[in-house]
């Protein structure tokens, strides 16, 4: 496929591949080494029988595993290293880390030899892994004498006896390890020598058609390989990331920190390629161009962004700089990537020097070999990345010329290599031919970089190497003196000496400066690093520490030269966070050239929002009143959607960065306009106005905090006014603020907090960061600060604590609140906000910063219409159970006034224009309630966009905003038909359990014991008393209610046992569908019950014939899943408090109990009194339909018997297994604290005495608390 001139390769084949390939890999490579008696659990002794030239080994059949020769010395070594690691972490972890190693440069190989032999870049020209002609025998298999390898006698007759005995993956593998062996002449850092373990392990078959070859060659179209094609050699890179796509989700998804190991994984993110084009054409390609202004090389460079026209005093600045550059010869530009990963920057940096090159007279082939040798260099932390990079550039190379792989030509991209392991003890043999004073000083110099060096796989390049004496230091380590002889001291100095010149050229690479520095650096938060890593940053990069992307900022800085050009694609945070305003005057002390504002989603391999980008080109130079280009596409939601939104330069700012210090904090405010600066210098920030206060942070948020419905009601101080009375309360639990979604002005009153005595268990919890205590309690504002949408004010009077994602801003003067209130609400707020904290964080520092303009004269104003809106949201908030303030369902409060025909007509013609039809009280009911929530969203709407209006005058921002609101962001709800039934159906179910009542407004029973709030005449024959009214005369039986006023005959009677079955036929005069309709008849009447079951049923929706088949099928599919995600709040999981006894899919039992009601004793009634019946029941039945079966003369009669009797079979069966678990939670008599919470309590109930877990809730796995 082409796009934009390019061909477009298939990533779902190359990712399918790659990550396929791993596991494939990973599995034959392990069962080579269990042959060998490796394995994750061990390594194995050579059994007893074993000799010098032989060892065997088990591997549970009849015959010995035996190994001979080279492979028992490549064992050996296998086992060594191995060791040697385990040293390190632990033999688990050492025997994963070498297994991927080992896998990892198969796959590097197996990848490499495709693209070459696809392109015709092996030096034999024959195909390796696959045929010209298609056939499934590769041409190096047909062939192999014609490939020019180097064999031995020996090896040629093996050859042939293996081919003449069919034995064609033994012949590849010979073949295969022979040319990578010869590849090594020629690309030696990817081809090194395998006679070792690498070459033991390996396991590669042509003939498997499940094999990776096979997948290689078959699944991967040549095209994307093929560069006269429209292949790229990114196809590299492409590999690597998909390869590591499940160690990356692995290390994500284990608790603890990340070890070094995980890093290249954890921190691997291909840049895509039109960001990779914009960074070096803007830099590299910019430098070229302002030292060579007549050159044309701009016309091949389509993401290159042309200068803004400058002011004549920055010209002049600009034109004395540019003298440098002028001088400057293609040889003399050096460019690094210090994270450079698979090399694809590096890649495209090539093809724009060899346009310089070229474009002063050099051949393509002399330029290639100077590319090499004098401009590009890499560093990266991972050895597999240095391989690909330095493969990509070779092959990049190659295109250019053809004797490029001649084994002499330089490539500076290393990996960074520790010096833990390097033989200090033999430096005292280098340096023989030089002068005391050099060997002195060379010493001093090794030492220090192999200091620097130490544990050098944790930091990498973030390290900063002093600039030595380089050539000095080579000379010192290839003087060698070993007095002719090789002693016990001295063994292994050959080694020593390739490893100390590797770290040389690593040590130059990392302490030279560069012209141009271009990266994607990794994105990684540092404190989920390693405590090594973590302390290094805070020590050595003190104002980019939070992250290594931001690190890095710094550390490119460092390495550009003065006047060079630093690009880089990073994450935005730098740009506005508090956390990095001194990183952000470091990076303002040079020019911002260009950048590229992307946002979200510019990298197609992430989603969501938080990962948010930008891209820029500094200059280490500012020239003061420099205008820089910035394009903005943070609106554009894919990564191709942003390239063109470049391409066509629709929103290109141009800004001087020196208005970014009249804001507050010097965000990247280029594309704001001149009102919001003057908004910014004429208003204070309004941190002088306030006190915006981080709450706590309990360090355990499942022991301290609660949804308030989980608790009893009575141990909760909802209105404590200060510390001292909440002391003086001695209650546990009060109100805790913690974000949640987007609502303005009132609600989000979720949580409680377990703040007793001053919150003394919370204060001495390892961890916990109590915050801010001496505000607590006061009223103030509080907002979400991690949001995806817009911020939202909520009021939160006396009594509240705070969490931390739950701040609240406390206004110094009280009178200020109204009015301050009014300004964070409306949408100048966010506009401030989109530059102070576009990042989705709306921490204090950010908030605090905003300008606060006070109009005296509308003061008043403001006022009543803040105070008109918090009523309307509390108001709303308050119309549903899930409120601490919830008194009454609407629709039983609307039914209440139904008998005032007028009124009703009245406001049906208020809200609806006429009276419209109603089919039953319910229904009228729901009609009022429509036409006052849709009342109550228009005025909403209304009072926002006048406080909008009034704000936008104030700031005089007419140009920049408009004052109107979109339905979507008023944050009331309308009335919703089958949401407001199915809440109408659980407060009935409130009603059943108690927990509300008809006759009493608010929470009867929530926690307290059934007899506190109800009472029951108890003498049936003369009914002469009352359970705990003794000496008054009621009707025997009846509940009474106990309210202030004395008792009160119950209009609907609470259910006694705290047990609502849910049956699937109507078996049960007690079932949840009957005590339904008895509930209805009291609210609604008698008289019109079937009216409105059908208004139920239809709102519903649920199958059915009936309307009350319809709800019963609600109450048993549905309900509790309603329920759930009722009692559930963001981040709070499922916390549900009428619990549901469920025996399984045949729906045999099921029985709805409340939480807050619960005794030792519910289980056991439940089963004697509920579960036992219904079985009795099913046994009753099947006999009625065996008697039908046998007896009935109709057909169709006895085969509906049949079907009906195996149902009741099933559930029979069903009641009787799940009667055993009962049994043992009922023998159990389990207690639960309702402090627990939910999630504890749903695992302890299901817990018998013995500790043996027995499932009989329904969805425990998504609602109990997780095993410890």
């Amino acid at each position: 496929m082409i796009y934009g001139g390019t061909r477009l390769m298939n990533k779902t084949a190359i990712k399918n591949f790659a990550i396929w390939a791993r596991n494939k890999l990973i599995a034959d490579i392990s069962y080579r080494a269990r042959l060998m008696g490796i394995t994750e659990e061990g390594i194995a002794d050579a059994l007893p029988q074993s000799t010098g030239d032989t060892e065997f080994y088990d591997i549970g059949a009849a015959k010995p595993y035996a190994i001979t020769g080279d492979a028992i010395r490549q064992r050996k070594k296998l086992v060594k290293v191995i060791r040697t690691k385990e040293a390190e972490t632990d033999y688990n972890t050492a025997y994963q880390y070498i297994i991927e190693e080992v896998t990892y440069t198969w796959f590097n190989r197996l990848i490499a030899v495709r693209f070459m032999e696809i392109n015709d870049y092996l030096p034999s020209h024959i195909r390796v892994l696959s045929s010209e002609s298609g056939k499934l025998e590769p041409d190096l298999v047909t062939t192999p004498f014609d490939a020019g390898l180097s064999f031995t006698a020996e090896e040629e007759n093996e050859l042939m006896q293996l081919k003449q005995d069919n034995k064609m993956d033994e012949a590849f593998r010979l073949l295969f390890i022979k040319q990578c062996n010869a590849l090594n002449e020629s690309l030696p850092i990817l081809f090194e020598k395998t006679k070792d373990y690498t070459e033991l392990l390996l396991n590669l078959s042509i003939v498997d058609q499940e094999g990776v070859v096979y997948h290689l060659v078959h699944d991967i179209p040549e095209d994307d390989f093929n560069v006269e094609r429209g292949g790229q050699v990114e196809i590299i890179g492409w590999l690597y990331q998909y390869y590591n796509t499940e160690p990356k989700a692995a290390a994500f998804a284990k608790n603890g920190k990340i070890i070094k190991e995980e890093i290249p994984a954890v921190t691997q993110l291909f840049t895509p390629d039109w960001i990779v084009r914009y960074m070096v054409e803007n830099s590299l390609g910019r430098l070229w161009l302002e030292g060579h202004p007549d050159s044309n090389l701009k016309e091949n460079w389509k993401y290159y962004l042309d200068e803004a026209e400058q002011e004549p005093e920055v010209q002049v600045k600009l034109a004395e700089i540019r003298k440098e550059y002028a001088v400057l010869t293609p040889e003399d530009i050096k460019l690094i990537d210090p994270c450079m990963g698979s090399g694809h920057i590096l890649v495209y940096a090539f093809d724009v020097l060899m346009q310089i090159y070229t474009s002063v007279g050099y051949s393509e082939r002399e330029a290639a070999r100077c590319i090499l040798e004098h401009n590009i260099y890499g560093l990266d932390i991972d050895d597999r990345a240095q391989q690909l990079a330095y493969f990509a550039v070779m092959m990049k190379a190659r295109q250019y010329n053809r004797r490029i792989l001649n084994g002499e030509n330089t490539c500076h991209v290393y990996s960074i290599q520790e010096s833990n392991n390097v033989n200090r003890d033999h430096l005292k043999y280098f340096g023989a031919g030089l002068s005391d004073l050099e060997k002195n000083l060379a010493k001093m110099q090794i030492e220090g970089l192999l200091d620097t060096l130490i544990d050098a796989k944790e930091y990498g390049s973030i390290l900063e190497i002093e600039d030595y004496n380089w050539e000095l230091l080579r000379r010192f380590v290839t003087d060698l003196d070993v007095a002719g002889q090789i002693s016990m001291d001295s063994f292994g100095i050959e080694d020593t000496v390739e490893q100390l010149l590797q770290r040389i050229y690593i040590g130059e690479t990392m302490a030279q400066k560069y012209w141009v520095t271009v990266t994607n650096p990794p994105y990684a938060g540092t404190s989920n690093l390693s405590a090594r890593v973590n302390n290094f940053v805070k020590k050595y990069y003190p104002d980019s520490k939070s992250d290594l992307f931001a690190v890095f900022i710094e550390r490119c800085h460092a390495m550009t030269k003065k006047n060079g050009f630093q690009a880089m694609i990073t994450q935005q945070a730098w740009m506005f966070l508090t956390s990095f305003e001194a990183l952000r005057k470091k990076i303002l002390g040079c020019n911002i050239i260009n950048m590229i504002h992307l946002g979200t989603r510019a990298f197609e391999e992430i989603g969501g929002e938080v990962v948010q980008t930008t891209s820029f080109v500094l200059k280490k130079e500012y020239v003061s009143n420099y205008l820089g280009n910035y394009c903005r596409a943070i609106e554009e939601t894919s990564q191709t959607d942003k390239e063109r939104a470049f391409l066509l330069k629709n929103s290109i700012f141009s800004a001087k960065q020196d208005l970014f210090n009249k804001i507050s904090g010097q965000p990247i405010s280029y594309w704001v306009s001149q009102n919001i600066y003057v908004a910014f210098e004429q208003g204070m920030p309004l941190n002088n106005f306030a006190d915006l206060k981080q709450g706590m942070s309990t360090a355990n948020n499942d022991l301290f905090l609660r949804l308030w419905c989980e608790v009893a009601n009575d141990n909760i101080s909802y209105h404590s006014e200060s510390t001292e009375k909440a002391k003086k309360s001695k209650k546990k639990w009060f109100p805790h603020t913690k974000g949640g979604s987007v609502r303005k002005w009132y609600g989000n009153n979720d949580y409680i907090v377990n703040w007793l005595n001053d919150g003394e268990e919370i204060r001495k919890y390892p961890g916990s960061a109590p915050r801010s205590s001496q505000f607590y309690f006061r009223k103030g504002l509080t907002w979400s600060t991690l949001s995806s949408d817009m911020i939202s004010f909520r009021y939160t009077p006396e009594g509240y604590t705070m969490n931390t994602k739950g701040s609240i801003c406390y206004l110094k003067d009280e009178k200020d609140l109204a009015y301050i209130f009014g300004f964070l609400n409306c949408n100048t707020t966010m506009e401030f906000l989109s530059l102070l904290a576009p990042t989705l964080d709306y921490s204090q520092g950010p908030v605090g910063k905003l300008p606060i303009i006070f109009d005296h004269d509308k003061e008043k104003i403001i006022s009543e219409y803040v105070q008109d809106n918090v009523k309307l949201s509390q108001t709303d908030w308050d119309s549903f159970e899930t409120s601490w303030d919830f008194i009454e369902h609407p629709l039983v409060r609307l039914s209440k006034g139904l008998w005032d025909g007028t009124n009703v007509a009245c406001m049906m013609d208020y809200y609806y224009g006429e009276l419209p039809k109603a089919s039953c009280p319910l229904e009228i009911s729901w009609l009022l309630w429509q036409g006052e929530c849709n009342e109550r969203f228009k005025k909403l709407k209304s009072n926002e966009e006048e406080l909008n209006r009034i704000f936008i005058d104030i700031y005089g921002l007419q140009d920049e905003l408009t004052p109107e609101v979109e339905d979507k962001d008023v944050t009331v709800r309308k009335a919703d038909l089958q949401r407001d039934i199915k809440s109408l159906l659980s407060y009935a179910v409130g009603c059943m359990f108690g927990r509300y009542s008809l006759d009493k407004e608010g929470l009867i029973l929530a926690g307290q014991s059934f007899d506190t709030c109800f009472a029951q005449a108890s003498n049936v024959a003369a009914g002469t008393s009352i359970t705990g009214a003794s000496s008054l005369h009621r009707q025997p039986g009846s509940l009474y209610l106990k309210t202030d006023n004395g008792l009160k005959k119950c209009s609907f009677e609470p259910d006694m046992d705290n047990v609502i079955p849910i049956t699937d036929e109507e078996y049960l005069d007690d079932d949840i569908v009957t005590c339904l309709c008895d509930w209805l008849k009291v609210v609604y009447g008698e008289d019109t019950l079937e009216a409105n079951l059908d208004f139920i049923a239809k709102a519903l929706g649920n199958k059915g014939n009936t309307s009350r088949e319809i709800i019963r099928n609600y109450f048993l599919n549905d309900f509790f899943k309603d329920h759930c995600q009722t009692y559930s709040v963001t981040g709070s999981g499922k916390r549900p408090i009428y619990w549901l006894f469920d025996s399984g899919k045949q729906n045999g039992f099921k029985a709805l109990i409340y939480l807050h009601r619960y005794t030792s004793d519910t289980i056991g009634n439940l089963r004697v009194d509920y579960l036992h019946r219904i079985q009795r029941i099913y046994e009753s039945e099947i006999d009625r339909m065996q008697d039908m079966i046998d007896h009935s003369a109709n057909a169709r009669e006895a085969a509906a018997a049949a079907k009906r009797k195996d149902k009741l079979t099933k559930q029979l069966k069903e009641c009787r297994d799940y009667d055993e678990k009962i049994g043992h939670l009922a023998l159990s008599r389990v207690e639960l604290d309702l402090d627990d919470g939910v999630k504890v309590n749903y695992r302890k109930l299901q817990t018998a005495y013995d500790g043996e877990f027995y499932e009989v809730l329904a969805d425990s796995k998504n609602i109990m608390v997780k095993k410890k």
